[in-house]
């Protein structure tokens, strides 16, 4: 709105889109930045063609301006298992805000938390279903409800803050003084991002971020047996190509495809570098010799 309003008077139709889309571009804005608001104006001139204030032609033209293409996956990170391990270990104090750190930290890396959601984590939530402590009718991202299992080492970890901070009901996780005093019936989704960056900075990782434990989460539980469909359940993903890529299925980085291919200064090849004695690769010279076999087979006429 602020760029239509700051150009002259202009018509709506699909050359002025094709601009729109151009700006925003300029602005080195991420597909899923520039995508969302075109949708809203090919939305808006399919409701204005129904209404009779836009011809159908022009709305047509507008519709057929198409978002920006998303080339290529952001590779995400992931932490190792001893990795996770100090890092919750890492707030290791005896104070009010390393208690509420530390089971803060347990419960983004072992139940796979969104930021939003584990700031918005009440008492009422924990329950225990089938001898289990879970957390039920989580709200996710987008409205979907889940319930995510809490192992019980996390649950112990839970259980030392709220002793400590004598927290009995509403929200678990608030706002901490330097002094310990617990402040305020919240806290924000930022204070969880400071509290990962401080933990990850005092064991020497840099760049971790929350949604980090969210992936590592799904990694560690893949890695450890757990079935795919059990890990979209856990992180209340509506398609499993989404966990997919959580998993990093889509490209590995460790123990690639393409180290060990043979070809390196240092290979350990069974084959000698000049393949056979007349030059060819001992497969082409396989194939060649099954040809002249088969050859030698056929009747003469």
């Amino acid at each position: 709105m602020d760029w239509y309003c700051s150009e002259p008077r202009l018509a709506l139709n699909r050359t002025v889109i094709l601009r729109y889309r151009s700006y925003l571009e300029t602005r080195l804005l991420a597909p899923g930045t520039i995508n969302p608001p075109l949708g809203a104006v090919r939305r808006l001139a399919y409701e204005a063609a129904d209404c009779g204030l836009l011809s159908s032609d022009l709305a047509a033209g507008i519709r057929r301006v198409r978002g920006v293409s998303n080339l290529g996956v952001r590779l995400g990170n992931w932490l190792t298992a001893d990795q996770s391990f100090a890092l919750w270990q890492a707030p290791n104090g005896d104070s009010v805000k390393d208690k509420r750190d530390r089971a803060l930290l347990a419960m983004l890396l072992a139940c796979g938390l969104r930021r939003h959601e584990v700031v918005g984590l009440r008492l009422e939530h924990l329950e225990k279903r089938e001898e289990h402590w879970a957390i039920v009718g989580l709200k996710g991202k987008g409205g979907p409800i889940r319930t995510v299992p809490i192992p019980d080492w996390v649950m112990e970890q839970v259980q030392v803050w709220l002793n400590a901070a004598g927290i009995e009901r509403g929200k678990i996780y608030r706002r901490v003084t330097k002094t310990g005093r617990v402040l305020g019936e919240s806290m924000t989704e930022k204070a969880v991002w400071h509290i990962v960056k401080d933990a990850a900075k005092a064991i020497g990782l840099d760049r971790v971020a929350p949604h980090d434990l969210r992936r590592t989460c799904a990694r560690l539980c893949h890695a450890s047996g757990g079935e795919l469909e059990q890990i979209q359940f856990l992180l209340g993903h509506v398609s499993i190509q989404t966990t997919e890529r959580y998993l990093g299925c889509k490209q590995r980085i460790r123990s690639a495809v393409n180290d060990e291919i043979g070809i390196g200064p240092n290979r350990e090849c069974g084959v000698c570098p000049i393949w056979a004695e007349d030059g060819a690769h001992p497969q082409m010279t396989s194939n060649r010799r099954l040809r002249q076999r088969a050859a030698a087979s056929m009747p003469i006429d």
